[in-house]
């Protein structure tokens, strides 16, 4: 049923977890030894964050079809569809497709937990 390679769904979970763990910063000039502040900036959550900058990449680069079938997984994993309506989410995000499914897939809150549960759901993990 999943065209999409299992590999790059759990690079995108694993990479959306990296974002997940981001928080807002606390103060915008850190020290100039990142050792003094006990690497604190590095779960700082700044615009031009470069893991943000890399999963967005990422999904700009995958084909058509397999940007599809990512929002589809994202839409089975947190219930919008059943993983019986496959074909049905896939169409779905077919009709919706546009140029800006990196920046949709990046605003759900929750984006990791969907796609490891729509994975789950035919029988993937990460920990293949």
């Amino acid at each position: 049923m999943l065209t999409i390679d299992p590999s790059k769904v759990c690079f995108v979970i694993v990479k959306a977890r990296e974002l997940d763990a981001k928080e807002a910063p606390v103060e915008e000039d850190y020290a100039s030894d990142p050792i003094d502040e006990d690497m604190r900036e590095v779960l700082a959550d700044f615009e031009d964050d470069p893991v943000y900058e890399e999963l967005k990449a990422f999904i700009d680069a995958m084909n058509e079809d397999e940007q599809i079938e990512l929002v589809a997984l994202a839409w089975i994993g947190r219930g919008t569809f059943a993983p019986e309506e496959w074909e049905e989410a896939k169409a779905e995000a077919a009709r919706a497709h546009n140029d800006r499914t990196a920046e949709y897939l990046l605003g759900m809150p929750l984006l990791a937990d969907y796609l490891a549960e729509g994975l789950a759901a035919f029988g993937h993990t990460c920990e293949e």
